[in-house]
C-alpha cells in the first residue's frame, strides 16, 4: 500500500523557517516523482515544488523560488521541503504526492496534509 505522509507544519512568524517531511512507503522510491503541493483557504490548490524521476531535476513555483528547497533522502525513503523567509501567503495546507511519472505529470498518489500558519 502506497502511503505518503506529510509533517512539520507548524505556526512561525514571518520570516522564519520550517521544514516539512513526507515519509513514503509501499513503492520504489527512486521510481517515483515526489512534490509538494499547497491549498490556502478559498484558494486553488498549487504546485509547490517537484523532484522529478526522470532527470533529478527540481522544480519551484514562482512565489518560492529562492525561498523554498526541496530535497530527498533516498536512504530514508523521505523528500524534504525547507522554507526560509516565510510570508503570511505561505499560509496553506501543504501536501506531499507522488507519481510514476515526470513532474510535469499528474500526481498519482496523496498524503494527508500538514498546515503552516505564518503570522505576520
Amino acid at each position: 500500500e502506497v502511503q505518503l505522509q506529510a509533517s512539520g507544519g507548524g505556526l512561525v512568524q514571518a520570516g522564519g523557517s520550517l521544514r516539512l517531511s513526507c515519509a513514503a512507503s509501499g513503492f520504489v522510491f527512486d521510481d517515483y516523482s515526489i512534490g509538494w503541493f499547497r491549498q490556502a483557504p478559498g484558494k486553488e490548490r498549487e504546485r509547490v515544488s517537484c523532484i522529478s524521476n526522470s532527470d533529478d531535476n527540481k522544480y519551484y513555483a514562482d512565489s518560492v523560488k529562492g525561498r523554498f528547497t526541496t530535497s530527498s533522502d533516498n536512504a530514508k525513503n523521505t523528500v524534504y521541503l525547507q522554507m526560509n523567509s516565510l510570508k503570511p501567503e505561505d499560509t496553506a495546507v501543504y501536501y506531499c504526492a507522488a507519481t510514476r511519472f515526470p513532474c510535469e505529470y499528474g500526481m498519482d498518489y496523496w498524503g494527508k496534509g500538514t498546515l503552516v500558519t505564518v503570522s505576520s
